[in-house]
């Protein structure tokens, strides 16, 4: 039997994410763009009118799981067809951006590919490939900024939000693709973002994530005709009423500037909690990396951070194995772990990146060396981990409630420290920010009970 019409229902969208919060952005922001055409977003690929997979190439084998979804992918489409019905595919982010051409040879049954900076013109390729056009490629660098065309209407994110602010990258770190698929470094100016976050406050937000690939390198034009840097946006931001919390994500260490580190002392509303990758702990890794700081760099930037925001908990990346690292250079990594102290930590293998410098590097690390040295390193943080969420229990913070949790009766919020709090409440919470003392530890969340019946100001 023939698919119901078009006109019949709604057109369905689904969209798969792989990578960073900025691909969740995106992704959002693609469907805010397709609305307009009667584009309604739905769970699975099954059924809907237009896929969109917003791939990242960041991680280990991205290529070849783009590839094996998109056979998945194939299949569905194929059948779609025999029932009398039609399935666009669209393939965005940075492994669009890097291997387009590639996709488009090996997957022909793919209608659209387009990199991260032309996400706003996938409604009007959209349209050219239902009027027939096949294998549209928009991967180029456009001179005008896709920001300038995000829709004012957006659909709801919750009660926490992301927001883009700067994108691109300057630094070139000889392991990472960003610069080569996102492009220079651009940062929106801060009326738009200002205005971003009083729609998103409107919309019900009480926390927003501060979004850039070097976020801390933001330099938007100000009202004032001058550059803010992301200190003086924070301390913006924090005066808009019903905004009650900030947070920023990725930092260089190199971009943490004074006026950032001051905001970090004098804003109640930013969060005691920074993601601030090192990478390792070994200056000979960190200058064949291109990081343009050293470990003694680091931990100077660490104990002026703590000095400024005692409270203050990191976070960070680490990669191992990276070509020519040694054993003294791993150690190196482990002593500068052993001396921050780390909340939590996203530690990895050297994995090569077609383009970048370290994957045509000599002396490159075997692979059993590379698990060894990760799990060697993942036992250290998984520890420090745990005695920082030991440290909570019995103490009371503050918790940004967001939704259900998955018990009957029970309510999830977050910490200052991002990490997810379970109590026994009423779902009128959501949104609310309530005192609750932490009474147990569990490998992934906290669990509490509520210690006041009255909201308390984010601390």
């Amino acid at each position: 039997m023939p698919e119901m019409s078009e006109t019949a229902r709604p057109r369905r969208l689904h969209v798969q994410t792989w990578g960073c919060q900025m691909n969740v952005y995106d992704s959002a922001r693609m469907a805010d763009a397709l609305a307009p055409m009667g584009f309604v977003p739905q769970p699975a690929a099954e059924g809907a009118d237009l896929v969109v997979l917003n791939t990242c190439h960041i991680r280990e084998k991205a290529s070849e799981k783009v590839f094996a979804e998109l056979g998945r992918l194939k299949r569905l489409k194929e059948a779609r067809a025999a029932a009398g019905g039609r399935m666009l595919i669209a393939v965005a982010g940075c492994v669009a951006q890097a291997e387009g051409a590639e996709i488009l040879r090996r997957a022909p049954h793919v209608d659209i590919v387009l990199g991260p900076q032309t996400t706003h013109r996938l409604p009007a390729l959209v349209a050219r490939a239902e009027r027939g056009e096949r294998a549209l490629l928009d991967t180029e660098f456009p001179p005008e900024d896709k920001f300038d065309h995000l829709p004012e209407a957006a659909a709801p994110q919750g009660i926490s939000a992301f927001l883009t602010v700067q994108e691109g990258c300057d630094r070139f770190c000889s392991f990472c693709v960003v610069p080569y698929t996102r492009g220079a470094e651009q940062s929106r100016p801060v009326a738009a973002v200002l205005a971003e976050a009083r729609r998103l406050v409107a919309h019900g937000a009480r926390e927003v994530v501060l979004l850039g690939q070097n976020v801390n390198a933001y330099h938007g034009a100000g009202p004032d005709g001058r550059e803010w840097g992301l200190g003086r946006l924070i301390r913006a931001l924090a005066d808009l009423p019903g905004l009650k919390r900030i947070r920023y994500t990725t930092s260089h260490p190199r971009d943490m500037d004074d006026d950032l580190i001051a905001a970090h002392r004098e804003v109640p509303a930013l969060m005691p909690y920074l993601h601030l990758p090192v990478q390792s702990g070994s200056d000979a890794v960190l200058k064949a990396m291109n990081r343009r700081h050293t470990a003694a760099d680091y931990l100077r930037l660490v104990e002026r951070l703590r000095a400024a925001r005692p409270d203050l908990a990191l976070s960070s990346d680490f990669i191992v194995g990276h070509p020519g690292e040694t054993e003294a250079d791993f150690e190196a990594t482990l002593d500068l772990v052993r001396r921050v102290g780390f909340a939590s930590a996203f530690s990895f293998k050297f994995s090569p990146r077609p383009g970048t410098p370290a994957a045509e590097a000599e002396r490159q690390v075997d692979e059993a060396t590379k698990e060894r040295r990760l799990r060697t390193l993942q036992a250290l943080l998984r520890d420090q981990q745990a005695a920082f969420n030991a440290s909570l229990l019995g103490r009371t913070v503050a918790v940004l409630f967001l939704e259900p949790g998955r018990h009957l009766g029970q309510m999830v919020g977050r910490s200052p420290y991002l990490q997810p709090v379970h109590v026994q409440g009423p779902t009128t919470l959501a949104g609310e920010i309530r005192h609750v003392t932490i009474t147990a530890i569990h490998p992934n969340s906290l669990g509490g009970r509520l210690a006041d019946a009255a909201t308390a100001e984010a601390a």
